[in-house]
């Protein structure tokens, strides 16, 4: 029988630990890839909803935007959320200081598309095919999962993103998508915001928002290849952190046939872009009461 030595018994350790370490590395290596694997199939789908401080039965759809966007709780989809305050519950005791006309008008337009006797808060409006009162979660997360679920278009990416004073310059690169019947439309929203409102319905309630419009505009089909386009953020004196958001549209349909997002910093600071790139109540505008 050949007898051990220490320096035998040492390096059979060795080997034994290293052995060990190899299956290690493969066994999280292969949990890391199958884990990565769903991600790499989310499909982008931008919900919008319209929403208002004066509104009482608005505040749940405002949590149910920001649980969707924290958790991303739809299989398959990445939702892309946007907060877009309208100006029609305004003279109704509490003025909503995110308001915004062209939100108001933006509704409308999705009205008289979807066919509808008037607007309403809360509304949501899913990749601009699919509208349902904001805060029913059920008919929300159907129309998420619905819309990641339909063959996409093709895709958008944000590129070279920075500050120019209070304008963020950016490109957008299209992959897979025809260009001559979409519109790119572009988004500064603030990433979060709230409100110690006053009067109103809500009166006495601190209310709380995600990705909150500050303004979007229609860059047109051309600024789709690849060029440097602009986009100003009104006021002034804000360092609040941003989201840009991208979507291209059927100029004819108003469907969003991609998206896309990144978080940027607020213009009074770093001027980099950071890293990253329901239960049904309605309620009918004031003038319908």
């Amino acid at each position: 029988m050949r007898r051990l030595t220490p320096n035998t018994i040492r390096i059979a350790w060795l080997a034994v630990a290293v052995a060990c370490a190899a299956c290690l590395f493969a066994l999280l290596t292969k949990t890391q890839t199958v884990a990565a694997a769903p991600d790499a199939t989310r499909r982008p789908v931008l919900v919008e909803l319209f929403t208002s401080e004066g509104c009482s039965s608005c505040p749940p759809a405002d949590a149910l935007l920001a649980r969707l966007d924290a958790q991303q709780f739809v299989p398959g989809a990445v939702a892309i959320v946007l907060s877009e305050h309208v100006t029609y519950w305004d003279q109704q005791g509490w003025r909503d200081p995110y308001s915004l006309d062209a939100m108001t008008d933006r509704q409308h337009q999705y009205a008289d598309r979807f066919g509808l006797d008037s607007v309403y808060t809360p509304q949501a409006v899913v990749n601009g095919a699919a509208e349902m009162v904001g805060n029913d979660e059920r008919a929300v997360t159907r129309a998420v999962a619905r819309a990641a679920a339909s063959r996409g278009a093709g895709t958008l990416a944000i590129q070279d993103a920075k500050w120019s004073g209070r304008a963020i310059q950016f490109s957008v690169r299209a992959e897979g998508l025809g260009t001559a019947d979409a519109r790119l439309m572009a988004v500064l929203a603030q990433d979060s915001a709230k409100s110690s409102v006053g009067r109103g319905e809500n009166a006495g309630r601190m209310l709380r928002h995600v990705a909150v419009v500050r303004v979007m505009r229609e860059m047109g089909n051309g600024a789709l290849d690849g060029r440097v386009v602009a986009l100003k953020l009104p006021g002034t004196g804000s360092s609040a952190p941003m989201r840009l958001v991208v979507f291209a549209a059927d100029s004819r349909s108003g469907h969003v046939l991609a998206a896309a997002e990144q978080a940027v910093k607020g213009p009074q600071q770093d001027p980099g872009p950071s890293a990253g790139a329901l239960q049904a109540t309605l309620s009918p505008s004031p003038g319908s009461h």
